[in-house]
């Protein structure tokens, strides 16, 4: 079992995205079965397009971000829920004024990331 605080944990830039950065709240010292981590994207950032071998179950805590997922485009924001399956392409540009801030829930395995050519 473990209980901390959001703020005793690291938020780490995201390589590969622009303005992004990661906190893994939950990971798999934790439990074994999911990670829960929380994305922040300044505004104008994002996250390029790219794959996952693992599916993606996200709730979105604040802003607004254009969100492609396959060949749809969903303009999400506070509230919306998004589940990406495993291996669909996917990327994020984050919309407005305020950083686009989500929860996601991943399984507990191992996950490849492959940046998809536009």
């Amino acid at each position: 079992m473990s209980v901390r605080n959001i703020d005793e944990v690291a938020l780490e830039p995201v390589s590969a995205g622009t303005g992004t950065a990661r906190q893994v709240l939950i990971g798999p010292d934790d439990g074994p079965n999911f990670a829960l981590r929380r994305f922040v994207m300044q505004p104008g950032g994002g996250m390029p397009r790219h794959t996952n071998t693992v599916e993606h179950e996200q709730y979105v805590l604040r802003g607004r971000a254009r969100v492609s997922i396959g060949d749809e485009i969903h303009e999400v924001k506070t509230g919306d829920v998004v589940f990406i399956p495993a291996g669909a392409p996917h990327s994020y540009d984050a919309l407005g004024e305020e950083p686009f801030e989500f929860l996601c829930v991943v399984p507990n395995q191992p996950d490849e990331i492959a940046i998809v050519d536009c």
